[in-house]
């Protein structure tokens, strides 16, 4: 395991134990991961990292309501079916002769459906593409309680067997079956089927000194003095009563933000100024009017203290 902590840190992604415990069971025993948790706390960030340390493809399926078989597994080049069908129209005369009997040129005509629904006319999307790599790939099926129940029952095949069914072709197997990890956000309960062929990983805030790590990998060059001021502040936001906390990425964006305004320490001017880049909804900054000052000098005070 500390060889896979290690691997995700030289790529960026600092990782609890439980979270390379995860990711080296779902690579061991060809299982997919459901990582659970509220946005931002790096779940597809974990998809992206594994496939850096892997070297392999990430293919990445981005869910939302409506997503069906055409975008999520296959669909056919409609296009270039519509070309050839001009093209066997423009040669039906050299197929068919006069002497043809209707059956006949039936038969001869129909041999072309064959064509038209071959391998060469189909458009692999995210989840057969992972099928076919055959070296291995990361597939990332991202935010899937956005999708209906119905798509559900789609990735059981999926994921039980790591297949897909054409049925113009037939049952397509992996060379090699993906890593698979699926994130939700927890916007629905996900069916005990699709559960059951998953581990199951979450991801919650990190504590004061996990934040500090994750900030410190992410934006190297903040001084030790502001990075424990900020990460003090976000820690407090975090236990106020608002609507969205901030996450561990918008922590990581004010980080960026501080550094490019050249800030030295936190006072409550500049945690107004930039307090956009935490707080995404005006009721909030409404919520945190009054709390502004208690609340940088909290910070200012615990970022001194060792973490």
């Amino acid at each position: 395991m500390q060889a896979i902590t290690e691997a995700l840190s030289s790529v960026g992604y600092i990782a609890t134990r439980q979270i390379s415990t995860a990711l080296y069971l779902a690579h061991h025993l060809r299982k997919p991961v459901l990582i659970e948790g509220p946005a931002g706390v790096g779940k597809t960030e974990l998809a992206v990292s594994a496939a850096q340390c892997l070297g392999f493809p990430l293919l990445r399926l981005q869910c939302y309501e409506g997503l069906d078989d055409a975008k999520a597994l296959y669909e056919w080049k409609y296009g270039k079916q519509l070309l050839y069908t001009q093209i066997l129209k423009d040669k039906i005369g050299q197929i068919i002769s006069a002497e043809d009997s209707l059956k006949e040129a039936f038969g001869k005509l129909g041999g072309f459906q064959d064509v038209f629904f071959s391998r060469e006319f189909l458009e692999p999307r995210p989840l057969l593409q992972a099928m076919e790599q055959p070296a291995g790939s990361v597939l990332l099926i991202d935010e899937v309680d956005k999708s209906e129940e119905a798509f559900e029952a789609l990735l059981l095949e999926v994921l039980a067997d790591y297949q897909v069914t054409v049925p113009e072709i037939g049952t397509i197997k992996a060379q090699v079956p993906p890593l698979v990890i699926l994130t939700s956000n927890n916007t629905r309960e996900l069916g005990d089927a699709l559960k059951r062929r998953c581990l199951h990983l979450h991801i919650g805030f990190p504590d004061a000194r996990l934040e500090r790590d994750i900030v410190r990998a992410r934006v190297p060059g903040l001084s030790d003095k502001l990075l424990g001021q900020m990460v003090a502040f976000v820690q407090a936001l975090r236990e106020e009563n608002i609507r969205k906390p901030p996450s561990v990425a918008e922590a990581v964006d004010w980080a960026r933000t501080l550094l490019l305004l050249h800030a030295e320490a936190l006072d409550e001017t500049l945690v107004r100024e930039t307090l956009n880049v935490l707080i995404k909804r005006e009721s909030d900054v409404q919520a945190l009017e009054d709390r502004m000052l208690p609340l940088t000098k909290s910070a200012v005070d615990a970022g001194g203290r060792p973490v």
